[in-house]
């Protein structure tokens, strides 16, 4: 996936929003390759989109790696981290995926799930 928007829209926008796709998949017409994640409120937007979860997303963004790499290159500690992965992936921003390690064990790597994201608030 190339582009995720993160809006403020309505109830109804977001109904619309559902028909309309559901209406092109009805005609076998493509689909958006886009992500959206609609909030009604700019405050739970906010909520989620906080100045260190921000931070994490480019960091992830400009360079994948484990939750102990990020914490370390953003000077956070790995708990509040993990938590913040964790806020990003139930949210479908990031992902978290199990690797192997060359001779030992396995990690989990954190990935953006696009390399563009917009964001559009009103109010």
């Amino acid at each position: 996936m190339h582009k995720v928007t993160i809006r403020t829209a309505s109830e109804q926008e977001f109904f619309q929003r559902g028909a309309r796709i559901a209406a092109l998949a009805d005609t076998g017409k493509p689909l958006p390759v886009e992500r959206v994640l609609s909030f009604e409120d700019p405050a739970d937007m906010l909520r989620l989109l906080t100045v260190s979860k921000l931070e994490l997303l480019r960091a992830v963004k400009e360079a994948p790696g484990s939750i102990t790499i990020l914490a370390a290159r953003l000077q956070r500690d790995r708990s509040a981290v993990k938590r913040d992965v964790d806020q990003l992936e139930q949210a479908g921003l990031v992902t978290v995926e199990e690797k192997p390690l060359p001779g030992h064990g396995r990690m989990k790597e954190v990935r953006a799930v696009a390399q563009r994201f917009r964001m559009e608030v009103m109010v």
